[in-house]
């Protein structure tokens, strides 16, 4: 299975640095599509994803209408504070690729996306009165669900302590 995180104009290179990482850690492609608020190759970019930028499938898009007409047939799942289904209530267990598809930081998915897309649109719990969770933070929840539904497939699931030398 492969996991596809898709970013509708991200406006914060830091973020998607974060992104990136969480990426490169989960083996997860990440679609980005414009237009961005940053620069590719901002260094805010580069540093939040540190080492791990380079391990990373990134496809771009210049627009949503672009990556839409590429990729509207897939199995979107849009995460948006508007959502009636729970993110959790998805079955990922039967998917061979998943999409995760998230909004900019300031306003998320259009509303005209989310009308045309209502049955695969999904939430992330949070308290009534909450704006919304950081875009970074959101992925990772995300991601994380489709995996642990995936019984963590490919993922080293234990550590090991070394042994100090005093």
């Amino acid at each position: 299975m492969k996991i596809n995180i898709v970013l509708f104009e991200p406006e914060i290179p830091q973020n998607t640095g974060n992104i990136a990482r969480t990426c490169a850690a989960t083996a997860s492609e990440l679609h980005l599509v414009g237009p961005l608020g940053y620069s590719i190759d901002e260094k805010h970019v580069k540093r939040a994803g540190l080492d791990y930028w380079d391990a990373v499938d990134i496809f771009q898009y210049d627009d949503i209408a672009s990556f839409m007409s590429q990729h509207g047939s897939e199995n979107l799942l849009f995460f948006s504070t508007k959502a009636r289904t729970c993110f959790t209530e998805i079955d990922y267990q039967k998917k061979d690729d998943v999409w995760l598809v998230f909004g900019k930081e300031s306003a998320g998915i259009p509303e005209e996306i989310l009308k045309d897309n209502s049955d695969r649109c999904v939430r992330i719990p949070m308290i009534n009165d909450t704006r919304s969770l950081n875009l970074s933070n959101s992925v990772a929840i995300a991601v994380y669900e489709v995996l642990r539904q995936n019984g963590f497939q490919g993922m080293t699931m234990k550590g090991s302590l070394h042994r100090l030398s005093w």
